[in-house]
């Protein structure tokens, strides 16, 4: 009897702990954001300045590289010159050739005197070779492991920091959709190497960058990295304005819902979206309507047959016929894999980073975004954006219709779970 009485009350505590992984945070939105203002009037960036957390600053240079072939070197490079630090965090870090690339240059950097600092997701590291890690940390690379599986810790395991962040000597940085793994080598040539964008950052909001990696940092070891090392004096490097926010469920897990909200609200002339993950909830949904009622032109570039979620796929189908309905355009992208996370709103507003268009990234994993205000680089990443929708297939209302009956059955099933895909 003893033991059926410790068995039962074990069994009842996992249910618990697991059943904490499916709930989201108690701070949501619940109600659409109206149309009050255009993303040329000033309140716009006013209150994205503040909403969001940190305030909007001049002076800085972004530039956008397209797939492994530009950004492995670039990223490389920078690391290989670091003289004083080197913050790295990162969901995906697997074992390869890039893989080795990047532990060499880390403990290169590391044995030179560099400090070097690596956060790396649990579950997005799972696949990473123990030599890696073991050649990293003999060499001084300070490594840490973000939410590992612990009994004491199960109730957060599905919490998952899917931050792509690397900072240098405090001046110079990057963040992107890409992932440490041998699937983003090459420049998206075949379905086996994928389409992704990452950017380079220079300019004082580098040390909101920093700051954001800081975030995870405190939470899983204790230690402030502060200091001239690690927020040096950063001189305007260019006239681009930008912001860096992050979002957690630990606090702050509604910015970037509450983002794309306010940035939908105030298009008056066009949204152009491209999302690896795009499963919009109700919020979202009303408010591509509510833009598309205004007259505004709202273009998504989703994955087509290619893509690593057929269950994810399925979830985003479910909600494409009144989007399709209301006159958004949706297209599937044919080559590869298109891991892109970009939004390009007016011509004015381009958001960059980690966050997927979905529930999971709005509500439960640890992102990071870079909001950018400037025309020019908004007319850029629009020529990127349009390359990007020549290899697509425009999918209509009348290919929803007709989808197979057994996707729409299993429709059923996996919207409940949208949240956890």
């Amino acid at each position: 009897m003893a033991w059926t009485i410790v068995i039962t009350i074990l069994a009842t505590l996992l249910v618990v702990a697991l059943a904490a992984n499916f709930k989201t945070p108690e701070k949501s939105l619940e109600r659409k954001i109206e149309h009050r203002y255009a993303t040329d009037d000033p309140q716009f960036r006013r209150e994205m300045g503040v909403m969001l957390g940190p305030g909007i600053i001049h002076g800085n240079v972004v530039t956008d590289l397209e797939n492994g072939d530009e950004i492995f070197p670039a990223m490389l490079a920078a690391i290989r010159g670091a003289q004083r630090t080197i913050t790295f965090e990162t969901y995906i870090y697997w074992s390869g050739d890039i893989g080795t690339q990047f532990a060499d240059a880390l403990a290169e950097r590391a044995r030179a005197g560099v400090k070097v600092h690596v956060m790396l997701d649990w579950a997005g590291s799972i696949k990473m070779e123990d030599d890696l890690l073991e050649r990293m940390r003999g060499a001084g690379v300070d490594i840490q492991q973000y939410r590992p599986l612990k009994w004491y810790n199960v109730g957060r395991l599905n919490n998952r920091t899917h931050r792509k962040l690397l900072v240098v000597d405090g001046t110079v940085a990057f963040t992107g959709g890409v992932g440490i793994a041998d699937q983003w080598e090459g420049h998206a040539q075949d379905a086996d190497h994928w389409r992704d964008l990452h950017f380079r950052i220079e300019g004082p909001v580098v040390a909101q960058v920093q700051a954001a990696f800081n975030d995870n940092w405190i939470k899983t070891t204790g230690v402030v990295l502060n200091g001239p090392d690690y927020f040096p004096a950063v001189q305007p490097a260019g006239d681009m304005d930008a912001h860096m926010f992050i979002a957690s469920p630990a606090g702050g897990s509604e910015s970037m819902h509450l983002m794309y909200l306010m940035a939908i609200a105030a298009a008056e002339r066009s949204i152009d979206l491209e999302a690896a993950y795009f499963v919009p909830d109700a919020l979202i949904i009303k408010a591509l309507q509510a833009a598309r009622h205004r007259g505004v032109r709202v273009r998504v570039i989703v994955p087509g047959k290619h893509i690593d979620s057929e269950t994810l796929r399925l979830a985003s189908k479910a909600h494409w016929g009144e989007l399709l309905l209301a006159g958004v355009e949706i297209y599937e992208y044919q080559p590869t894999m298109m891991h892109n996370k970009l939004l390009v709103v007016d011509g004015l507003l381009t958001s960059v980073g980690s966050t997927n268009f979905d529930v999971r990234s709005f509500r439960l994993n640890d992102e990071a975004s870079l909001n950018v205000y400037d025309a020019a680089f908004a007319a850029r990443m629009t020529e990127v954006f349009e390359a990007d929708l020549k290899p697509t297939v425009r999918y209509t209302h009348a290919m929803w219709q007709q989808r197979p009956l057994k996707e729409k059955l299993f429709e059923k099933f996996v919207l409940p779970l949208k949240s956890q895909l």
